[in-house]
């Protein structure tokens, strides 16, 4: 099992389509729970974190550290 860390910023590609079409989404708070935004059409959901690593087909952008 790989372990991937998200941060604020990250664009990850949900394995479920979006009502919208949508399926890239922008992460806008780590932690127990995950606020996440559809690309698309703007729409904000939180997801606890296992629901959120169980939905998560792929990291399409990463966000790099400063330093």
């Amino acid at each position: 099992m790989t372990f991937v860390r998200y941060q604020v910023g990250d664009v990850v590609k949900m394995r479920k389509t979006h009502p919208c079409g949508g399926d890239l989404w922008e992460v806008m708070r780590t932690g127990v729970d995950f606020r996440i935004k559809c690309l698309k059409c703007n729409r904000v959901l939180m997801l606890s974190r296992p629901k959120f690593e169980k939905s998560v087909k792929a990291l399409i952008s990463q966000v790099i550290p400063p330093g």
